[in-house]
C-alpha cells in the first residue's frame, strides 16, 4: 500500500474499537464523502447569505416548521455522512446513529407542515419514505441484520436527505433556492 493510500485508511486504533460490521466500498465512500461535504457547505453558504440579509426576503423565513426543518436537517447531513464513513458497531456509532434518526424523523415530521400554495407538493413523497426507512433502519439493526441495515441507511441518507435537498435548492421560489441564487 502506498503512503498516500495508507493515510486514507481507517487508523488501527479505530479499527480495534469497532466490532466487525458492514462497510461500504471505496467508490461509494467517495460518493458519500463528496455528497456530504458538498451539501453541508452549500446549505451553510445559503444560510449565511439568508441570515446575513444578502438575499431578498422570503415569506416562509419565520415559519416555525421551516425553522425546525432547517435546524434538524443541517446537522443530519454531515452526521449521516460521518456515520457512513466511520467505523461501525462502536458505542459512539450507536449513540450518534440514534441522534441521526431522531433528526431525520423530526425533519420529516416538520416537513408535513411546510406547504407551498396551501397544499402538499411532490417533494412531500419523501416524508413517508423517511418514516418507513427509519423504522426499517432501527428494526434491521436490532435484529442484527447488517446487510439490511446498510441498505436502509443508504436509502435514507441518499434517497430521503440528498435528493430532496438538491430538489429544494433547484426549485425556484423555495427558501434554499432563494438564499442560494438570488
Amino acid at each position: 500500500m502506498t503512503t498516500f493510500a495508507a493515510s486514507l485508511a481507517i487508523p488501527q486504533f479505530f479499527k480495534a474499537l469497532a466490532k466487525p460490521a458492514f462497510d461500504i466500498g471505496p467508490r461509494l465512500r467517495a460518493v458519500i464523502a463528496i455528497a456530504a461535504t458538498t451539501m453541508t457547505l452549500t446549505v451553510l453558504y445559503a444560510l449565511f447569505r439568508g441570515l446575513a440579509g444578502l438575499t431578498p426576503s422570503h415569506p416562509n423565513t419565520g415559519e416555525l416548521a421551516i425553522i425546525i426543518h432547517v435546524a434538524t436537517v443541517l446537522p443530519a447531513v454531515p452526521l449521516g455522512g460521518f456515520l457512513l464513513l466511520a467505523p461501525k458497531g462502536t458505542k459512539a456509532h450507536k449513540l450518534l446513529g440514534k441522534i441521526w434518526v431522531a433528526l431525520m424523523i423530526t425533519t420529516a415530521f416538520s416537513a408535513i407542515f411546510i406547504q407551498t400554495g396551501g397544499g402538499f407538493s411532490f417533494i412531500h413523497l419523501f416524508i413517508p419514505m423517511t418514516f418507513w426507512a427509519s423504522y426499517k433502519l432501527i428494526a434491521t439493526a436490532r435484529r442484527g441484520d447488517m446487510k439490511g441495515h446498510k441498505k436502509e441507511i443508504l436509502s435514507l441518507y441518499l434517497g430521503a436527505l440528498m435528493i430532496p435537498g438538491i430538489v429544494s435548492m433547484a426549485l425556484p421560489g423555495r427558501l434554499m433556492n432563494v438564499w442560494l441564487f438570488w
